[in-house]
């Protein structure tokens, strides 16, 4: 049988915990014979979070003889994790084991040495701070996982679900990925990445900025024709010298800003109504649906419909004659 580790630290975040234990668990052969053995392992008896005490059999030596190790996330309160958890991370990937995190599992990861040189991924909250605290890792927030052979990193608890059904498939084909799908009733594959998730707040201003009445007179005139000039002129620069200054502001282009302002404006429109895609094109200021499309899809990482489909406020009914 495969030996799956879950390595299982102070203030581990449950689900991300639960997630493989019970993807693994549930896998079945064809012949219904189980193809892993899945168990907990920790560095010390006792684990505490959120208001529990896990007790775990196994210690750090279960590293030494697994196939697979699974990190999961841990709050955001946690402190580093030791050099004893570190060095039996890097000697399992020493000897060729496969490791795996699930959400900020990958800042374990990383602080091990076991990220550097390589993509990676995390929540979307936490991929920057991921990139900032490990600047040779390549960080990829707008995926739901990433496999780069022996290591692999997932985004949140649902995207590690997503990175261990990937894994069950590469051992053992797509059939008995597909099973183990249904018995945790998701499906094999989702549409899109991480970025669909993500909430993307237009970028920050110094508070008493100068461009802070402008950036008000984009997000009130999206439906129409805003352009370099017409945005330069209204606060009385030069195109050149209003270029430079919005990016030392803002950090990114007067275009870029506008484009982000516009997706915003159209996500906000598929979750709150049920106008046509072509119509909401034309609200958020895209000259044709076929652009909208193709911009939506480059920066939310999936097609207008599908995200409609996903994120549309749900309005409870009324019982009749209430």
């Amino acid at each position: 049988m495969h030996s799956v580790a879950i390595l299982v630290l102070d203030d581990v975040v449950p689900l991300d915990m639960a997630a493989p234990m019970q993807a693994f668990d549930w896998t079945r052969l064809p012949d219904g014979r189980k193809p892993y053995r899945v168990g907990l392992c920790a560095e010390s008896a006792e684990v505490r979070t959120d208001g529990l005490v896990l007790r775990i059999e196994r210690g750090l030596e279960a590293l030494e003889s697994a196939d697979t190790v699974i990190v999961p996330g841990r709050s955001e309160e946690s402190g580093p994790p030791s050099e004893r958890v570190l060095d039996a991370l890097r000697r399992a990937a020493g000897a060729g084991t496969r490791i795996a995190s699930v959400c900020v599992g990958a800042f374990v990861l990383a602080e091990a040495g076991l990220l550097d040189g390589l993509r990676a991924t995390t929540h979307w909250i936490a991929a920057a701070e991921l990139g900032h605290r490990y600047p040779r890792v390549e960080v990829r927030p707008d995926v739901l996982y990433v496999d780069n052979g022996q290591i692999l990193t997932s985004a949140g608890a649902a995207a590690g679900l997503d990175m261990c059904l990937h894994m069950i498939r590469r051992d053992l084909g797509s059939a008995v990925a597909a099973d183990t799908a249904r018995m945790c009733v998701v499906p094999l594959e989702r549409e899109g990445g991480q970025a669909q998730f993500i909430v993307h707040e237009r970028p920050p201003v110094p508070r008493g900025s100068d461009l802070e009445p402008l950036l008000r007179w984009i997000e009130d005139n999206l439906a129409g024709e805003v352009t370099l000039g017409a945005m330069a002129a209204r606060s009385g620069m030069s195109e050149r010298t209003f270029s430079r200054r919005f990016r030392e502001q803002t950090g990114t282009t007067p275009l870029q800003w506008l484009l982000r302002a516009r997706v915003r404006r159209a996500q906000h429109l598929l979750e709150n109504g049920d106008e046509p895609v072509e119509r909401i094109a034309r609200r958020a200021g895209f000259g044709s649906p076929t652009a909208f499309r193709e911009r939506f899809r480059r920066v939310v990482g999936t097609t207008p419909y599908a995200y409609r489909a996903a994120f549309r406020a749900k309005v409870p009914t009324s019982p009749e004659g209430s």
